[in-house]
């Protein structure tokens, strides 16, 4: 009788240990699933990118052609007229605050 409890405890043990072996595989699995065992979400990249990396690819193919290469133009920034102004506001400001300290000292 206490050859067949010990036993009976023994596969009550051996039970959980597969249940939680068995929880920790599953967990796994659903993380390679989604995709998202990094940490970090999706990154998406812009239409802007996409065209400069598609541009690059391009060249690069031309050029392992021997085809002419076409280099790839960046658009500058450009400021408003207002926010330049603004700028020179504030420079002139800074200025006349430091001519102002330059006197008195």
């Amino acid at each position: 009788m206490a050859n067949l409890t010990n036993l009976l405890t023994q596969l009550e043990r051996e039970r959980k240990n597969i249940s939680s072996q068995l929880e920790r595989i599953s967990s796994a699995l659903s993380s390679l699933r989604s995709g998202n065992s990094s940490g970090r979400g999706q990154r998406r990249i812009s239409a802007a990118g996409r065209a400069r990396i598609a541009a690059a690819q391009r060249a690069r193919w031309a050029k392992a052609r021997g085809a002419k290469v076409v280099p790839i133009r960046r658009l500058k920034r450009k400021i408003s007229a207002a926010a330049i102004a603004r700028i020179r506001a504030a420079q002139k400001a800074r200025w006349a605050k430091w001519r102002k300290q330059q006197k008195t000292t």
